[in-house]
C-alpha cells in the first residue's frame, strides 16, 4: 500500500507539503476495481477486528501478473529504522532488538529473493540491504494519516542527510495506535529541506492487540506486537523495493497491476509457511509475496483471491 508524496523543502508549511497520488490513487481509501479482496487497506479482512467489511471473492478477469510502468526501483535498500513516541524511552520489550534482528536478517534471505525479479529503469532489484540500526525519539508520535507530518519525523531524526543514492528506506514505528483507520502501515517518498534526494520511509501505527493487524504467529518467538508490525514490514519494504514512490507528478512508478495493487498487496494476509527463516535464522510469520514468474511457472502459492503467484521464500 502506498501514498505517492510531493514534498521537497515544505515541511513546515502546510500550504506547500501537500500528497498527491500517482494514477492508482491514494492507497488509503482506494477500492480496486473489480479485485476479489480490498487489498488497499492493509489490514486483514478475515480477522475478527475493525475490518470484517473485505474478503474474498471474484478476482475479476484482468491479468494477474504485475505490470512495468517505465519507472525505477530499488537496486538495494539502506535502512535505518525510527522509533517514535513517549513510550520508547522506558520501553522493555521485544519490538525493538525485534525488529533490529528482523531488518539484519532480511538482507540476501529467501524471502528477500522473492522480489529480485523485478527490473526498472535503474537496474534490477537485489537481495542484498543495508541495516544501520535504530534511532528513538521520545517526543510525542503523530498518527499516519498525513505523509507531511511523517516525513517531518524521519528529517529531523536523520537530521536533513538521507542516503546520498537515493536507496534510503526509513520505517517509522509509532506508539500511536490505530484506532479506526483502515490501514495497517503505507509507505511513501520524499525529500527533505535543502536535499535533493529522494528518501523512501513508511509509517507503522502500534499494532498490539489489534485483531484486524494480526497475522495469527502462534509460535511464541515474539510477542503479538512485534509479530504484527514484523509483518506489515515485509509488506512495506517489498513494496517500496520493486514500485518505490516518485516525487513528481511526472514521475514514473514500477510493477502493480491491473487494479492497482502491489506485490505486497496482492499477496496481503496469504501465508506460505508457518514461519519464514532469514539469513540470520530469526523466524517469522510472514506474508508472501507476487511474483510473475512463479504465477506463470504455477509454482506460487495462492493469494485469497486463488491466483497461484505468490512465494513466502521458504
Amino acid at each position: 500500500m502506498k501514498y505517492t508524496s510531493v514534498l521537497s523543502g515544505a515541511l513546515f508549511l502546510p500550504l506547500l507539503a501537500f500528497c498527491q497520488g500517482d494514477d492508482r490513487g491514494s492507497e488509503n481509501s482506494r477500492v480496486p476495481q473489480n479485485a476479489g479482496i480490498n487489498w488497499a487497506k492493509g489490514a486483514n479482512p478475515g480477522a475478527a477486528g475493525p475490518d470484517n467489511a473485505a474478503g474474498p471473492g471474484n478476482a475479476g478477469t484482468r491479468s494477474a501478473n504485475m505490470l512495468y510502468h517505465n519507472g525505477n526501483i530499488m537496486p538495494t535498500a539502506v535502512i535505518q529504522s525510527i522509533f517514535w513516541g513517549t513510550s520508547w524511552g522506558s520501553y522493555s520489550g521485544d519490538k525493538i532488538t525485534g525488529m533490529d534482528a528482523w531488518y539484519t536478517g532480511f538482507s540476501n534471505s529467501n524471502y528477500a529473493k522473492t522480489v529480485d525479479e523485478y527490473t526498472g529503469a535503474n537496474g534490477t532489484v537485489g537481495a542484498t540491504t543495508s541495516y544501520t540500526g535504530h534511532v528513538i525519539d521520545t517526543s510525542a508520535s503523530a498518527g499516519g494519516g498525513n505523509t507531511a507530518t511523517i516525513l517531518a519525523e524521519v528529517c529531523k531524526v536523520i537530521k536533513n542527510s538521507p542516503e546520498p543514492h537515493g536507496n534510503g528506506y526509513y520505517p517509522v514505528y509509532t506508539d500511536t495506535p490505530r484506532g479506526s483507520a483502515g490501514y495497517c502501515a503505507w509507505h511513501a517518498s520524499g525529500t527533505c529541506p535543502g536535499s535533493s534526494t529522494v528518501l523512501q520511509f513508511a509509517y507503522f501505527f502500534k499494532l498490539d492487540g489489534d485483531a484486524g493487524c494480526d497475522p495469527g504467529d502462534t509460535s511464541g518467538l515474539h510477542s503479538q506486537g512485534l509479530a504484527a508490525i514484523a509483518n506489515v514490514s515485509g509488506h512495506e519494504l517489498s513494496e517500496a523495493r520493486s514500485d518505490p514512490s516518485t516525487t513528481s507528478s511526472t514521475g514514473k512508478p514500477g510493477w502493480y497491476d491491473a487494479s492497482g495493487n502491489e506485490n505486497g498487496d496482492k499477496c496481503a494476509w496469504s501465508f506460505g509457511a508457518p514461519l519464514v527463516t532469514f539469513s540470520n535464522s530469526s523466524q517469522w510469520k510472514i506474508q508472501g509475496e507476487w511474483s510473475n514468474a512463479a504465477y506463470t511457472a504455477g509454482t506460487g502459492y495462492p493469494n485469497r483471491s486463488g491466483q497461484k503467484g505468490c512465494l513466502s521464500g521458504n
